[in-house]
């Protein structure tokens, strides 16, 4: 196994190494012809190549010189007020090298800048303009302040879709000579949700564990349980047999460490699933839904995991048994 990481091995070096972002990088390609860039905030869930995105544009926009003009900050280490007075200005008052007239600051997890450092950096951005542009990147623009997000061209990054994010997968384990069956690449999916970076991570951990990724080695890297031990449990419910269903939930919480809420998320993955859904009326499928929901809500107010998943299973047992 290399001993590179592969996240870093194989991360895109150019815009059109990015997938499934078409709208994102045809922006940045003409920013990059024209040589004209306005300060930048990317926004959109994790793993779907922000920063990997911002890191090509540098290298097209400077080509050799990217390294010498640009400074890439994490904000979740460096987020306070005297970054920005002292470390950022300091960088943004220095001239280009090369034949673009501005350097380029990489503000990375800018969302978890404090609101002091987000109003001293709107005033930055305005100053140093001519010779600086900006690049945040955040999971959650809703937590950059409106006066930064109306000086920033705003591009926001999708999920990567199941057809694309298998396919990468896929080439990796290939190049890698790492074999990988497809239910394994299936739970890989499952349990990244369309974080790329997080795939690419469980990928490698299960290639060290095992010879062969499957997806019994997937769950048993992740410290997780199978699918198949929660859709036992439900079945046993929804058959109207809660002493089994609920000796099936004491396994789950006291053999595997499983918390309440990580059975409850599991159950709710299970219940929406077509092959176990279908099988009720639209009105059970809500209820059933509706019962998650307070038992979430109730575990995490303080009860007691085992009392509230008993009793959520009490009531599917009921309901199922009673038609619904």
């Amino acid at each position: 196994m290399s001993e590179t990481l592969w996240i870093e091995k194989y991360r895109p070096r150019t815009l059109d190494e990015i997938i499934d972002q078409e709208e994102v990088v045809t922006r940045l390609k003409d920013f990059v012809k024209d040589k004209s860039l306005p300060h930048l905030l990317f926004a959109g869930p994790p793993g779907t190549g922000k920063t990997t995105a911002a890191l090509c544009l540098a290298r097209e926009l400077y080509g050799k010189y990217w390294r010498d003009n640009i400074l890439e900050l994490n904000a979740s280490d460096e987020r306070g007020i005297e970054v920005i007075r002292k470390r950022i200005k300091d960088y943004a008052r220095t001239m280009p090298v090369g034949d673009v007239p501005f350097k380029l600051i990489i503000l990375d997890e800018a969302d978890n800048m404090t609101s002091d450092a987000q109003q001293a950096l709107r005033r930055t951005m305005e100053l140093y303009s001519r010779s600086t542009r900006f690049c945040l990147i955040a999971n959650y623009v809703s937590k950059i302040i409106e006066p930064i997000q109306s000086r920033c061209a705003i591009f926001r990054f999708q999920p990567i879709p199941r057809e694309e994010a298998l396919q990468r997968l896929s080439y990796i384990a290939q190049s890698e000579n790492v074999k990988v069956t497809e239910e394994g690449l299936n739970a890989i999916w499952e349990e990244s949700h369309g974080d790329l970076r997080k795939a690419i991570n469980i990928l490698q951990a299960a290639s060290a564990l095992d010879k062969v990724v499957t997806e019994e080695v997937v769950y048993k890297v992740l410290g997780k349980i199978t699918p198949v031990e929660v859709k036992e449990m439900i079945n046993s419910a929804l058959k109207g047999e809660f002493l089994d269903a609920r000796e099936k939930l004491r396994v789950l919480l006291y053999a595997h460490g499983l918390s309440g809420l990580d059975v409850l998320k599991m159950m709710y993955r299970e219940l929406t699933s077509p092959d176990v859904i279908n099988k009720f009326s639209s009105h059970l499928q809500a209820e059933l839904i509706e019962l998650i929901g307070e038992t979430n809500f109730r575990i995490v107010e303080g009860g007691d995991d085992e009392i509230q998943l008993c009793a959520l299973l009490a009531k599917i047992a009921l309901k199922a048994k009673s038609g619904g």
